[in-house]
């Protein structure tokens, strides 16, 4: 009998063909801020994946800080998504449209005409971003958000999820992890603002995600939302504060209370990151009732053994699906995995994208049985 990760299995009203979930991962191919062919042959790759979530997609023109991100907000965009979701369906995968605002992370030349770099604060991050047009930046100071920007940018969430059930997404995911806007307004020394979406009281510092959350399940039902969250994770100049645990834990609560489909808890510690303790992580578990999807450095034997020690109930894989578009076959048969190439991850046209070959059948046939 198949192990864990090979069974179907069920993410609120949706039957997964396996646990296998390819994780959301920044490509950069969408010149114009929409998917194109390119983007739906990369998909369709990767088709036989239990779950496929997509890379950020920006629900705003505010939201497009990084260079060919795409975006969720216009008719072009919906058609675009459209013809990736039916190939993807075509291998038997669900699809989620990970909804990703980038705030403070960003720069102008990489935004829309008209669009504006907005923030918690008129703090710039710390670093650079990469443009097309100027090569390498600095992040620029964004404008603090106002009240007025706070409530459009929730509106924008809902309007995208909606155009994603219009483009036949089997949900969304709601990113605030890895530094970008929601994540922003979660931590204490990024988001110091002195009303109520800022300050030392977590129910200040959640109110923008609890906010969108709960908008988004109101307008799409509870069983088509996904939270990410990355406890502990300094990406995009996200300080480390003592009270992370605490507040993942209280968060985690508060999402289980809405209803959400399930919570995607990032681990980049393989990437050199601060590991995510695993006592905060049983906390997430314990405060939060559904789907827990767990990421980060994951191989068969691991996923299987969390799978079965029941800390998750589905597992992302990152990377390996950039090489391997067949990754669940190979992971099956114990065939040997191809290793991406780093310096294609984020550039545009085919190569490193679209262009891995699948494993050979014969190289996937299952292993006699022992006599």
């Amino acid at each position: 009998m198949d192990s864990l990760l090979f069974q179907p299995t069920r993410l609120g009203s949706l039957i997964l063909q396996n646990r296998v979930v390819m994780a959301p991962m920044t490509r950069n191919r969408c010149v114009g801020n929409c998917p194109g062919p390119q983007a739906a042959e990369y998909y369709r790759q990767r088709g036989s994946a239990g779950l496929i979530i997509t890379e950020g997609t920006s629900p705003s023109p505010n939201g497009l800080g990084c260079a060919r991100m795409p975006g969720m907000f216009g008719l072009d965009q919906i058609l675009g998504w459209t013809r990736v979701v039916q190939v993807a369906h075509q291998g038997g995968a669900r699809i989620f449209l990970q909804l990703m605002h980038t705030g403070r992370i960003g720069h102008p030349a990489n935004l829309p005409k008209g669009a504006q770099l907005l923030g918690p604060m008129a703090e710039a991050a710390a670093g650079e971003i990469w443009t097309d047009a100027f090569g390498p930046r600095p992040h620029p100071v964004p404008l603090a958000m106002t009240e007025d920007d706070l409530v459009r940018v929730i509106a924008e969430y809902v309007q995208a999820a909606w155009n994603a059930r219009e483009a036949g997404f089997d949900g969304v995911e709601l990113h605030a992890a890895n530094g970008c806007l929601l994540e922003q307004f979660l931590n204490p020394h990024v988001n110091r603002r002195e009303d109520r979406w800022g300050g030392a009281p977590l129910e200040n510092r959640t109110r923008l995600l609890q906010s969108v959350t709960r908008a988004v399940v109101k307008a799409i039902g509870a069983e088509r939302v996904g939270v990410r969250l990355s406890p502990h994770g300094v990406f995009n100049d996200q300080p480390p504060f003592p009270q992370v645990a605490a507040e993942y834990a209280w968060l985690s609560s508060r999402l289980s209370d809405l209803g959400v489909a399930y919570l995607h808890l990032l681990d980049h510690s393989s990437m050199g990151a601060p590991p995510v303790p695993e006592a905060t992580q049983a906390a997430v578990r314990d405060a939060y009732v559904g789907s827990l999807i767990r990421c980060g450095g994951y191989d068969r034997s691991r996923a299987e053994a969390d799978l079965e020690a029941g800390r998750a109930d589905l597992i992302a894989f990152g990377r390996p699906f950039i090489a391997n578009p067949d990754l669940p076959a190979r992971l099956r048969a114990g065939a040997p995995l191809e290793a991406p190439d780093p310096s294609t991850f984020h550039t545009p046209g085919p190569s490193g994208y679209s262009d891995y070959p699948t494993a050979d059948r014969a190289s996937l046939a299952p292993a006699p049985a022992l006599a």
